[in-house]
């Protein structure tokens, strides 16, 4: 059964960690992942190295646990996560978050490289995630309840904490982080999206649109974890600057904004 795999992946960790009490995860996206490298003391565990975990294919994602300190906080950071498209079930796309459920963490922080929608911003623009629109039929939560891990039926009408948020817009205003709102589109991939489709988003109210992160905030929800997002705009998305889009430009995009977020989500973690 699913609840046993979870939980002897979390004892495996757990044995690695020691007694520590882990309050925070992060989930690093494309480009994203050197935060970890800001994490003092850290224990450092391969993906392959514990049991029942999916291991990413993604260029960008190292394939990484790094627990350790950081703003004093005992932080479990995800150094490359899992993707829909590169041929996972839901549940193993949100597999790791429902171990960290188990390991006792309480506050989640996904990040992801995302398409800008909203033509009023640019590229290296940070987004935080206010609300996310899901029209892909899966998800994490189809079939048999786990009732050790939440409810059948649950809300998502808070999915991304608003006290959360509240924080990393403080944290913004004092770093002078130009910080944007919006909401966040998820479409399947591993394409992009067609300039149609991101006009249908535009018109569906999308600012963003990628390939991850809200199965991850949807079983965030089904547990009570608190979720926060926060997008980096890669790029803007098909069709708006009439050019073609690949990968290294997210990677790029990503490198470049990387001091800037880091430090978001550091004095996010110091205040939340």
């Amino acid at each position: 059964m699913i609840i046993d795999n979870l939980k002897d992946s979390a004892e495996s960790i757990r044995k690695k960690l020691g007694r520590e009490q882990y309050e925070y995860a992060l989930v690093l996206g494309s480009g994203l992942g050197d935060l970890a490298d800001e994490i003092e003391n850290p224990v450092v565990i391969d993906y392959h190295d514990i049991p029942h975990f999916p291991v990413s294919t993604v260029p960008g994602h190292k394939g990484l646990l790094v627990a350790g300190k950081l703003e004093g906080k005992n932080v479990i950071a995800m150094q490359g996560r899992f993707h829909f498209y590169e041929g996972w079930s839901m549940d193993e796309v949100v597999y790791p978050i429902r171990v960290f459920h188990l390991l006792g963490v309480e506050k989640l922080i996904l990040t992801n490289a995302a398409g800008c929608v909203n033509t009023a911003w640019n590229p290296g623009n940070l987004m935080l995630i206010t609300d996310h629109i899901k029209l892909i039929s899966e998800s994490p939560n189809r079939g048999p309840n786990i009732d050790e891990l939440g409810e059948r039926f649950f809300d998502m009408s808070e999915a991304y904490c608003l006290e959360g948020r509240q924080k990393v817009k403080e944290a913004a205003e004092d770093l002078g982080i130009d910080l944007k709102e919006g909401v966040y589109m998820m479409f399947s991939g591993p394409n992009f999206e067609t300039p149609a489709e991101v006009r249908f988003a535009r018109l569906a109210g999308a600012d963003a649109v990628g390939m991850s992160t809200v199965p991850e905030a949807i079983a965030a929800s089904h547990m009570h974890m608190k979720c926060i997002g926060i997008s980096c705009m890669t790029n803007m998305a098909a069709g708006i600057l009439n050019q073609k889009l690949n990968h290294e430009e997210v990677l790029e995009t990503g490198e470049r904004v990387k001091k800037s977020f880091q430090k978001l989500v550091k004095e996010t973690i110091r205040r939340w």
